[in-house]
């Protein structure tokens, strides 16, 4: 299915987002149910025109029951308000993988598997349904594998599609920019800052 169709195939079940969070908790069936590790769904603003899509939550997040609240998502936290964004209340920041993804030893964490992408994509999709924001922004491979169906974001980054009407765009991973802190030109963190740039453009043109 290509990925422009993909928010019209979701079943519109849900009347609110409560009620969608609500069964999401509930969720015994899921492929991480059985790791022992909580449902991380969202933090922010769900009338916001902005929405992010992250990978996975890590241990700081499973702990905490919200996405991005570890030194990555500080690290977003402050790119976002350089581009003169409110991380409370312009944003809609959620998960492609709302579980932690445990690592053979118990302790560490894992990069999510292609099956369980594919199990709770139909949430993300419905949360965005539910949101309905004006632009979307895909933070690394997990993201972008579950919404535009591939990979490959050192050349996705930065480059604009249209899906159903609203705006979408990846851009690196937080955690990713943490692994890579030069500042010099044509590094991650410049590239990043010139993608957040356009976005805030894209933004104020859809004010």
């Amino acid at each position: 299915m290509p990925p422009s169709d993909l928010f019209s195939a979701q079943p519109s079940s849900h009347a609110t987002l409560e009620d969608l969070f609500a069964e999401m908790r509930q969720m015994k069936d899921d492929p991480l149910a059985n790791a022992g590790t909580n449902v991380v769904i969202s933090r922010g603003n769900p009338q916001a025109k902005l929405l992010i899509v992250g990978e996975a939550p890590g241990p700081e997040e499973n702990v905490k029951g919200k996405p991005f609240v570890g030194r990555a998502g500080q690290l977003l936290d402050k790119i976002l308000e350089a581009a003169e964004f409110n991380p409370e209340t312009d944003v809609f920041i959620t998960n492609s993988v709302f579980r932690l993804p445990p690592g053979d030893d118990g302790k560490s964490f894992r990069k999510p598997t292609d099956k369980e992408i594919e199990y709770y994509r139909p949430y993300v999709l419905e949360i965005i349904r539910l949101v309905d924001p004006r632009i979307i922004l895909l933070t690394g491979n997990v993201a972008c594998q579950s919404i535009l169906g591939k990979t490959g974001i050192t050349s996705l980054h930065g480059q604009w599609s249209q899906m159903q009407g609203r705006w979408v765009m990846p851009i690196y991973h937080p955690s990713y920019l943490l692994r890579n802190p030069s500042r010099e030109p044509g590094s991650p963190k410049a590239q990043m800052w010139d993608d957040i740039r356009e976005v805030r453009k894209k933004f104020d043109e859809l004010s």
